[in-house]
């Protein structure tokens, strides 16, 4: 007999951080394809937000999602840039309890090969307790190319995050002698 154990849906919140968004004056085009690209991955949508570029409101809600309501993994989308309002990447380091650059240096390099410009993103990524928070551009297309560079390979990272798999991280099949 073999048992082959089931994958996990992993619980997911989207956060859209953009003051025009916020106030109604453009629409969120980037979390509602965060949304579709998860969920076509297997990803539970558990929580779509749309928030302003306002550092302790972002840092209140991360707080929220990981210690509350448990989210497994966190995907922001837009204040990675370098303009003055642009806090994202802050909020995100002040709320961490450890690092996870790889993540974001994946997407940086993934992004250079299409632009130059990949190289002025600020976007982190970071464990918080039980949750991994990685930050997405503000564009569509940066949000879609990004995602699309990790988004096989968070699952691997999740499990061992959640203390889900032993060291080489496969899902393995049970053999009985039955």
């Amino acid at each position: 007999m073999v048992i082959i154990a089931m994958k996990k849906r992993w619980k997911t919140a989207i956060i859209t951080l953009s003051d025009k968004g916020y106030a109604g004056e453009r629409e969120d085009k980037s979390g509602p394809l965060i949304l579709e690209m998860i969920e076509e991955a297997g990803y539970e949508a558990a929580e779509v937000v749309l928030l302003p570029d306002e550092q302790q409101m972002i840092e209140e809600k991360l707080i929220e999602l990981c210690d509350k309501k448990h989210m497994d993994l966190i995907l922001t989308t837009g204040g990675t840039g370098f303009s003055p309002r642009d806090c994202t990447p802050e909020a995100t380091l002040a709320v961490a309890t450890r690092n996870a650059p790889g993540i974001a240096e994946a997407m940086r390099y993934a992004s250079l090969q299409i632009t130059p410009r990949a190289m002025l993103s600020r976007a982190a990524s970071v464990i918080r307790n039980q949750t991994l928070i990685v930050n997405l551009p503000g564009s569509p297309k940066a949000v879609k190319e990004n995602l699309e560079c990790i988004i096989q390979s968070l699952p691997h990272g999740l499990e061992i995050m959640k203390g889900m798999t032993g060291e080489c991280g496969r899902e393995r099949s049970i053999q009985s002698k039955n």
